[in-house]
């Protein structure tokens, strides 16, 4: 360790020097040193990782927002940390004379110097150190739905585009698309679609690695409806199917269009709002959608909310293979489903276009009025499916619920 300040005593300087050394001592019984105060000059020692079975561990690397556990002397005499250019949060909680722990600032270093600066006083000193900056993490699209030569968005984390290594976004079919920009905050790319893109993975490659996306590009996994080769036929109401105004992100979809109040479960509407799939009476087998672990699942499909929504849930209800012909299920307050509202923590929501939805499948655990049903569903009720857009619990205002929706499918997350 060593400090930044140099000290050059020469001449006048040591008169100084002697002056301020004679001022510092008659005062010091008044006001003692700051580092008396604190415990002497910070030192350090070493660093390490401060989960408990791995502290024998000493680093001299590591990510962003990681927590390091730092070993030394006097660190109570720190005021202030920082890792290359960006400050760090010390909590006073966590800091003794010999250990300090901080999490590292998960922000970006606009210059890299390798170095934490601990001020100390009117002193800054410094320690060896390499914050890691992980490689880029593509965690979503705003519509996995997106043609050749259209602009998509990319949301994650840690898209450096770097002038002398730009960042690069490979489409599947290893077709590299053109990145139109990249936000302040590195989460969010907008990348024109290539020629050629196919089904499946992107690739984000920056300066600090490549990794590859776990959602799927026009994902085609494991659809429940499509309304082109899968539909809702043999149910009560089967969906009003249209492919223009909006047109189709891949072909045929449902909408639903309708006038909805905006008292809690007030309008009652199937006709207008609603499809209902059951397979028995659609010919499908005695198979669940998905037979992997749902807690480990999502559901996904397209939408375009093509008016302002203020009013009312979107209800999506599995149903086993032996329901038929009924539609008790809706509101007997013992079938759990999801309720999708985006329009209630704002009073109104729409798309600018189609947007993917991504729901959890460990999120299906409410009533048709809000009300949690304690537990989530199970793989042996994945034999019929409904969605209805009525009540949720929540209240709202008078509206036309438009929405159109597509490629309704079950997928790890």
């Amino acid at each position: 360790m060593k400090t930044i300040r140099n000290l050059n005593i020469c001449g006048t300087h040591i008169l100084l020097l002697i002056f301020a050394m004679a001022f510092m001592f008659q005062s010091c019984e008044e006001y003692p040193h700051e580092y008396e105060v604190a415990g002497g000059v910070p030192k350090i020692d070493y660093i390490r990782i401060t989960t408990p079975e791995k502290s024998d561990s000493l680093i001299i690397s590591a990510s962003l927002n990681s927590t390091i556990t730092i070993i030394g002397e006097n660190l109570r005499s720190i005021t202030e940390m920082w890792f290359n250019d960006k400050k760090a949060y010390l909590n006073t909680s966590f800091i003794t004379s010999n250990a300090l722990i901080v999490n590292i600032p998960n922000e970006i270093p606009g210059v890299v110097s390798d170095k934490i600066y601990m001020v100390a006083g009117k002193d800054t000193l410094t320690y060896d150190f390499n914050v890691v900056v992980p490689p880029p993490a593509p965690k979503s699209m705003l519509c996995e739905f997106v043609e050749d030569g259209d602009e998509a968005v990319i949301y994650g984390n840690y898209f450096i585009d770097d002038m002398n290594v730009p960042l690069q976004v490979i489409f599947p079919g290893e077709v590299e698309g053109e990145v139109i920009s990249v936000s302040d905050d590195f989460d969010e790319i907008i990348v024109k679609v290539p020629v050629g893109a196919a089904v499946g993975q992107i690739t984000v490659k920056s300066i600090y690695g490549s990794t590859r996306s776990s959602f799927f590009f026009r994902d085609d996994r494991n659809y429940i409806l499509d309304w082109d080769n899968l539909d809702a036929a043999g149910g009560w109401r089967s969906g009003v199917i249209a492919s223009t105004e909006p047109t189709g992100i891949s072909g045929n979809y449902v909408r639903f269009h309708g006038d909805m109040t905006g008292a809690v479960g007030e309008t009652w509407n199937e006709d207008a709002h609603s499809f209902n799939l059951w397979n028995a009476s659609n010919g499908r087998s005695d198979e669940p959608f998905y037979e992997g672990d749902l807690s480990a699942a999502v559901l996904k499909f397209e939408c375009y909310v093509v008016e302002e929504w203020k009013a009312s849930a979107l209800q999506m209800i599995f149903t086993p293979y032996s329901v038929s012909a009924t539609n008790s299920y809706i509101a007997d307050g013992m079938t759990p489903r999801g309720l999708w509202i985006p329009w209630a923590s704002s009073g109104s929501y729409r798309t600018e276009g189609w947007t993917t939805v991504t729901i959890p499948m460990s999120e299906f655990h409410y009533y048709h009025d809000g009300t949690d049903a304690g537990s989530a569903i199970t793989n042996d009720m994945l034999g019929g499916l409904t969605f209805f857009v009525w009540n949720g619990g929540v209240e709202g205002e008078d509206c036309s619920v438009h929405m159109c929706i597509d490629n309704i499918r079950i997928v790890p997350m």
